[in-house]
C-alpha cells in the first residue's frame, strides 16, 4: 500500500487501481502504462517537479501524449523560470521514485498544478506511487486532493 492510495482511503474518494508489469527497459513510463493498461493515452498523466527560479519546488500534471510547458508552469506559480528537478530533489521532496512519483500522498505537500485539458475527462489516470500500479479518479478529486490550480501546461 502506497502512501496515495492510503491518502484516497482516508479521504473516502471514489478510485480504482490499475497494475501491470512494468518493464525496467521501458523508456517512457506513463505511455508504458498507457500501452499496458489499454488506456487513452491522453487521459493518462505524468506528474513532473520542477524548480522554480526562487528555489521552489512545484508539481506539474500532464498528459503523456505532451510536454510540460516550463514557461506556463512558472507563469501559473508566479515565477519568471522553471527547470525540471534533479532527480534526487523529486524523490527526495515526494518520496517517490522516478516513474512512481505520484501527486497524491506526497512526503512533502508542493504547490500543484493540474493541466486544464482534465477537465474534459470524466476520469484520468496517475501514478499509484510506484512503477507499475495506476489509479483512476475524477479530475475534481484529483484537484481537491492536491490542491490543484488549473493550467494550460502541456504542448506538444
Amino acid at each position: 500500500m502506497t502512501p496515495a492510495v492510503k491518502a484516497l482511503e482516508r479521504d473516502g474518494a471514489t478510485f480504482e487501481l490499475l497494475g501491470y508489469e512494468h518493464d525496467p527497459r521501458a523508456p517512457a513510463y506513463g505511455e508504458e502504462a498507457a500501452n499496458a493498461l489499454g488506456l487513452d493515452p491522453h487521459s493518462v498523466f505524468k506528474t513532473l517537479i520542477a524548480r522554480l527560479d526562487d528555489g521552489r519546488l512545484v508539481v506539474g500534471i500532464v498528459p503523456v501524449t505532451g510536454q510540460l510547458d516550463l514557461k506556463a508552469l512558472a507563469k501559473a506559480a508566479g515565477a519568471r523560470r522553471a527547470t525540471l528537478a534533479a532527480a534526487a530533489d523529486a524523490e527526495r521532496a515526494t518520496g517517490y521514485v522516478l516513474g512512481g512519483i505520484s501527486p497524491l500522498g506526497q512526503k512533502k505537500r508542493l504547490p500543484t498544478f493540474l493541466d486544464a485539458s482534465a477537465e474534459a475527462l470524466e476520469r484520468l489516470h496517475v501514478s499509484g506511487g510506484r512503477r507499475g500500479l495506476e489509479i483512476a479518479l475524477a479530475p475534481a478529486d484529483l484537484r481537491r486532493l492536491c490542491d490543484a490550480r488549473l493550467a494550460a501546461l502541456s504542448r506538444g
